[in-house]
């Protein structure tokens, strides 16, 4: 039976980790379950109290070491007076539903296992380099994903981070007394972690760790010419398109100078507490003049902090970050570059368009389209070519003009073309359609910014090979092209036949477009 569609999202819980030193946990049950749970709790400091009839041997050892203290017999909800926190581990339905009852009341957080539902806390998946402990939870909804994003982190994070976490905290003291501002002690653990703590810890040289890190800390605070400026392409919006130095690069930030384009998902991956700067420009305009941009980039790194100057796509496509870069070296501040996935790139890709191909076209041209001026400077002869593909940035603006000057030069006005809004991020829409009536179809469905216009004969893939998003709108049947019909599916395999079936055909493959009943 398929779940309703209208079941309520659980709540986001708040995550937290309890010092539970010389705090009564209650463990209900003395079997297998209770025992692992139980096995979680040892380290802790807890004064651990099993209640059940019968136990394991492994807990009965527990129990003869004096590891914790059995409370035999059938549940008591007295025993819940002194308890901190309650795990309901046991195989009676009816007993855990008991448990999590009597524990509410109480106001006592209580976990039943399996059951997310009468559960007020969940136990994490847990990667653990103690004293630095990651949890990783789904809320209880899936709790087998939490446990193999758990297994994938075991593998990527050094088991030396426990020594060395262990060792900075003793060192706690030391270093906010060396290094009394924020932005010092920062610096300093940036300088830390990209040092040879790491492997002299991984190593079993713990006394020679302890060395650097005293001369790390007595040495004299960075000064502020310390500062630079990383020029960060954010990508079209997925944060799973973003490269992994811009990942390290957005959690080292201090400032984050940053435009309209770059979506929420993907500021949510930086460093919470970096000061954000929103310099968005908008079409037609700009909501942050270029210069005062430059203004700001330099102000903050004159001040010693790592800014990003994060950008939608690539910040050397369309991005003007040539001109940063520019003003940067004739000031001298330091700078790297994070190339980003252009926008281009990632919406064809998501929306199925092959850029290129070997039977329909050889090139790719990448055109801005921002005012008419800027239209005016372009070579429409060699842009009216057939066997190429046009991707066109802000393709929301000047579309008539573009369309008047390729069918002046020749272009045929049946050559197939895709809009993509908001590529690559859940709201994404593809408009198909073809060149005589680009304007028009846009208008008809209100196509909004970011958006990117892709031309020529790959665009008819579209409807073929999308794979991300909502259905492929089509221009000419007034509908939607249903992704998962044996007409769609089967079109590509018709366009790579075109040229061997028909030659002139070939050249503006059209593919058949199933309009949504």
């Amino acid at each position: 039976m398929v779940a309703a569609m209208n079941e309520p999202v659980p709540p986001t819980l708040y995550p937290l980790f309890a010092d539970l030193r010389g705090r009564t946990v209650l463990v209900v049950g003395g079997g297998a379950v209770a025992s692992r749970k139980i096995d979680a709790l040892i380290g802790t400091g807890a004064a651990i109290r099993v209640a059940a009839s019968r136990l394991t041997p492994a807990l009965a050892g527990r129990v003869a070491r004096r590891e914790l203290i059995h409370l035999p017999g059938r549940f008591d909800p007295a025993w819940l007076d002194a308890a901190w926190l309650v795990i309901a581990a046991t195989d009676d339905v009816s007993l855990n539903a008991e448990v999590a009852a009597e524990a509410t009341q109480r106001r006592v957080f209580v976990n039943v296992v399996d059951d997310a539902g009468r559960s007020s806390f969940q136990v994490p998946a847990l990667v653990d380099r103690s004293p630095l402990q990651i949890a990783v939870s789904s809320g209880g909804g899936a709790p087998m994903l939490a446990t193999m994003l758990r297994e994938r982190l075991e593998r990527l994070l050094d088991p030396a981070l426990g020594p060395l976490a262990a060792l900075l905290a003793r060192r706690r003291a030391a270093i906010r007394g060396r290094h009394r501002a924020l932005g010092a002690r920062r610096r300093l653990y940036r300088r830390l972690l990209d040092g040879d703590l790491l492997a002299l810890l991984r190593a079993g040289r713990a006394d020679e760790a302890e060395a650097a890190l005293d001369r790390a800390i007595a040495a004299p605070a960075a000064a502020a010419a310390d500062g630079r400026v990383a020029l960060v392409g954010a990508g079209p919006g997925d944060p799973g398109l973003l490269t992994l130095r811009a990942l390290r690069v957005l959690n080292e930030a201090d400032v984050i100078v940053h435009d309209r384009l770059v979506a929420p998902a993907v500021l949510d991956l930086a460093r919470r507490d970096a000061e954000r700067i929103d310099v968005g420009k908008r079409g037609g305009g700009h909501a942050v003049a270029q210069a005062r941009i430059h203004q700001i980039l330099l102000e903050h790194a004159r001040a010693g902090r790592r800014v990003v100057r994060l950008k939608g796509g690539d910040p050397f496509v369309f991005g003007r970050g040539g001109e940063e870069l520019e003003f940067l070296r004739a000031h001298a501040i330091a700078y790297e570059v994070v190339p980003g996935i252009t926008a281009a790139l990632a919406c064809a890709a998501y929306a199925g368009i092959p850029l290129t191909h070997r039977d329909h076209a050889q090139s790719l041209r990448l055109l801005t389209a921002h005012c008419r001026d800027s239209l005016d400077t372009l070579d429409w002869p060699a842009l009216a070519a057939e066997r190429q593909t046009l991707a066109l940035y802000m393709a929301g603006l000047e579309l008539d003009t573009l369309r008047e000057r390729l069918l002046a030069h020749g272009r045929d006005p049946r050559t197939p073309f895709a809009l993509i809004e908001n590529g690559s991020r859940p709201e994404q829409r593809v408009i198909c359609g073809e060149l005589a009536d680009l304007p028009a179809l846009a208008r008809r469905h209100a196509l909004c910014s970011p958006s990117l216009l892709i031309l020529g004969e790959v665009a008819a893939l579209a409807p073929a090979l999308a794979w991300f998003g909502g259905p492929v709108l089509d221009g000419r049947s007034r509908g939607e092209v249903r992704l998962d019909t044996p007409a769609a599916s089967s079109a590509a395999e018709r366009v790579l036949d075109a040229d061997a079936a028909d030659p002139r055909a070939a050249a503006h493959p059209q593919l058949p477009l199933v309009a949504a009943a």
